[in-house]
Formats: structure tokens, C-alpha cells, sequence
């Protein structure tokens, strides 16, 4: 029997994409010119807000997802339940494959994305599963 997505509330949602605006404009994207940011929420309710900080040996760029993630770690999160990002310029941007598999690491399918542009109305709300229905992840490796 499939498993019925976590819900999101408005409020939550409205709520991790505000965060997600604010912590945008603090993003260092000088290269790119670029700027991500990006609010998750964890199992315990709390958030945590990451932007994306970019460097010019491009490998050791951090997204801003992963920067949220590492957040939510560092302060004892384990699991997280949605991450809302605001990126892109008309159009809202998904996270990346190696975001998308962080996430996959402490999120499960039913993990709530939202995406939305910096300046543009509306907002697309998908999963995990959705948006990367074959991740790799604990059960692969026990």
C-alpha cells in the first residue's frame, strides 16, 4: 500500500519559503551570480535555513540545500520532513542530483519539496520521490 505523503500546511509552507527569500539574499554567488536559498524542516518542527556559498576551485561550491542540511545536523537533527528553495529567475529550479541525494539520505520519499522563483507567483509543490524516484540510500547498503 503506497505511503501517504507528509502533509504541509500553508502556514508551513509560507513560512519555509519566506525563510528561504531571506536567507537568499545572503547567498555568495559571485561566479555563478546565481543565488539559492533554501529552508528545511525537520521531524522535530524546528527549521533551519541555508544559501548557496560558492568558491573558485567550483568543487568545493556548496548548494544550498546541503548548506540547510548540514544545519539541521549540526544541531541534532535527524530526519527532515520538507525543504522549501527559492532559486532561478522566471522559472523555480529544483536542487540538484547531489542535493536531491542528501536529502534522500535523511528525508524519505514522501520528503516535501517546494520550489519557487525569487520573484514570480506561484509555487510548485512535489516529493522526493517525485522529483528522484530511484535514489540510493541506507537500505542499499545493509
Amino acid at each position: 500500500m503506497a505511503k501517504k505523503p507528509v502533509a504541509l500546511s500553508r502556514k508551513a509552507r509560507d513560512g519555509l519559503l519566506a525563510a528561504a527569500r531571506a536567507v537568499r539574499a545572503r547567498a555568495y554567488a559571485p561566479y555563478s551570480r546565481f543565488p539559492v536559498g533554501a529552508a528545511l524542516l525537520g521531524a522535530s518542527g524546528r527549521m533551519y535555513v541555508g544559501c548557496n556559498v560558492e568558491n573558485a576551485s567550483f568543487g568545493a561550491t556548496l548548494c544550498a540545500e546541503r548548506a540547510a542540511v548540514a544545519s539541521a545536523i549540526a544541531a541534532g537533527e535527524q530526519r527532515v520532513s520538507a525543504i522549501a528553495v527559492v532559486g532561478g529567475e522566471k522559472d523555480p529550479v529544483p536542487p540538484c542530483g547531489i542535493c536531491l541525494q542528501t536529502l534522500a539520505e535523511f528525508g524519505s520519499g514522501d520528503l516535501r519539496v517546494v520550489l519557487a522563483a525569487p520573484d514570480a507567483p506561484g509555487v510548485t509543490v512535489t516529493t522526493l520521490g517525485e522529483v528522484m524516484p530511484l535514489r540510493f540510500g541506507r537500505s542499499h547498503l545493509t
